[in-house]
């Protein structure tokens, strides 16, 4: 569908216009770099339509294979805290570990970060569990849309997501809800959007533009053109002047970073950090950054942050994490 088409070009530049007005006004003028930490490939539901899991649960015969070590987990985290990048949040498919394990995990995090994680891990009744370790909690919206909702995610309502929700708030946490953006909405749709964000009072919104994984229903779709992604950012920072908004693009869409930070981002996520940590990709990131006149928080370049190949955060993790960070940056040493 060519979204943009049913919106004037001089619609889209306003609403940017505006929306970079209001963001100046009730953010700071800091742009952050975000990762979110996925602890398993599997996931027992596996039946969104658009997810690389829906594809990984036909080929994956034992889901304890598909679960991260535990160390390997926080030699990212540290790597992210060491670079200034923020944790978007902890994520995990349905049943991928259970809710002590997490805990566990993310308890190991706040050690490392000093702050605590927002919380991906599905639909869940046992957020009680949780303590400071956690700060809030991601409902995987996806799309407002009921009836396409329930073709997309056909195991995840928007009723139970944002019953879920409304318990965090009870219970003292932040909310977050992610929306994918080319799954066959409509324009009208962010106006549910809207509504959703209203009723369960939330806090920050992640955008995601479709990236299209093979073995999907949407392998062979396109992502989202990059006006009319800003288009619906802008709106929202619009109408939601102090929601926190994260966005995501890849790195074969870096161009889409200025114009969403001028639509309203608050931060960008979705990159392959230590893939492009040190290269053209990352200079090309931070070089969008600037031309926003933003400040960047973090680095995508900054060898000397990496620092040594032992933790800076926790000496019982050193046996540990060594070897993940020579893996993960042994080209960077």
């Amino acid at each position: 569908m060519n979204y943009i088409s049913k919106i004037r070009n001089n619609e889209v530049l306003d609403v940017v216009n505006k929306a970079n007005k209001i963001t100046k006004e009730n953010h700071s003028n800091v742009v952050t770099l975000e990762r979110a930490v996925l602890i398993s490939w599997w996931c027992e539901k596996g039946d969104c339509s658009f997810c690389y899991m829906n594809a990984e649960k036909k080929r994956i015969n034992n889901p304890e294979k598909a679960k991260r070590k535990v160390n390997g987990i926080l030699a990212e985290v540290e790597l992210c805290t060491r670079l200034g990048w923020n944790i978007e949040f902890l994520s995990a498919g349905y049943n991928s570990f259970s809710t002590e394990e997490v805990k566990n995990i993310s308890k190991k995090m706040y050690e490392i970060t000093k702050k605590g994680t927002w919380l991906n891990v599905g639909i869940t009744n046992e957020l009680k569990e949780y303590g400071e370790e956690i700060i809030g909690v991601t409902g995987s919206v996806e799309v407002m849309n009921p009836e396409l909702h329930e073709v997309v995610c056909p195991s995840k309502s928007l009723e139970d997501i944002g019953n879920m929700l409304d318990v965090a708030e009870d219970l003292g946490f932040k909310k977050a809800i992610t929306i994918i953006l080319g799954l066959g909405e409509s324009l009208e749709d962010i106006n549910k959007l809207i509504k959703y964000i209203k009723e369960h009072k939330i806090d920050r919104i992640i955008f995601y533009s479709l990236n299209p994984h093979k073995g999907t229903k949407f392998e062979k779709s396109s992502p989202p053109s990059s006006l009319y992604y800003s288009w619906v950012v802008s709106t929202i920072r619009i109408n939601f002047p102090k929601v926190e908004i994260i966005c995501g693009t890849w790195i074969d869409n870096l161009a889409n970073i200025g114009i969403l930070i001028l639509s309203g981002a608050n931060g960008i996520t979705k990159f392959p950090l230590f893939k492009m940590f040190g290269t053209k990709y990352g200079k090309r990131t931070e070089e969008e950054i600037k031309w926003t006149e933003r400040e960047l928080q973090g680095t995508f370049t900054d060898i000397n942050r990496l620092g040594p190949l032992k933790s800076q955060y926790n000496p019982k993790y050193d046996a540990h994490i060594k070897k993940y960070i020579e893996e993960s940056l042994k080209d960077k040493y």
